[in-house]
């Protein structure tokens, strides 16, 4: 597997945070290494649905972008993914501070990829738990895309 390129991170994690999604959910990219990621929601009032808790949508919100971004570290150049399916179980409530999403690759293939993802509080309690399944589509690559730096070291 290449090495990422640490320019590169720097620079997705930025494009990524100042995008509209992510702005709105309170998103934030805290780290991406190989195969792995770790995001995080500051929660606020708006997470909230009408009883006090965190809405089911932001639990998906994140599982969802926590696996892409785990298996987007392992995808080749012009290469970009796109969710096809997701699988969740909503474990515990959540009320207050934040949630961390840890995304794990497990398998990239020519054409599909899967991806699971935690929920977790700061103090490691499991809130949530997911599977996403995505495609990989050459039309969706990021390349080039923004000024970023080669995603992957020179060997």
């Amino acid at each position: 597997m290449p090495t990422l390129n640490p320019a590169w991170v720097a620079a997705v994690s930025r494009l990524v945070d100042q995008s509209p999604y992510f702005q709105l959910q309170s998103m934030r990219i805290a780290g991406l290494g190989p195969g792995s990621s770790r995001l995080e929601i500051v929660l606020e009032h708006k997470h909230l649905q009408p009883f006090g808790m965190v809405h089911g949508g932001g639990f998906s919100g994140l599982v969802d972008a926590a696996g892409f971004w785990a298996l987007y570290t392992q995808t080749g150049p012009g290469l970009g993914l796109t969710t096809v399916e997701m699988k969740l179980n909503y474990l515990a409530p959540a009320v207050t501070g934040r949630l961390i999403g840890l995304g794990r690759a497990l398998k990239l293939g020519k054409t599909l990829g899967l991806a699971e993802a935690r929920v977790e509080d700061p103090q490691g309690r499991l809130l949530a738990h997911g599977t996403v399944t995505l495609m990989a589509l050459e039309s969706l690559s990021l390349g080039g895309q923004a000024g970023l730096p080669p995603k992957f070291l020179e060997s």
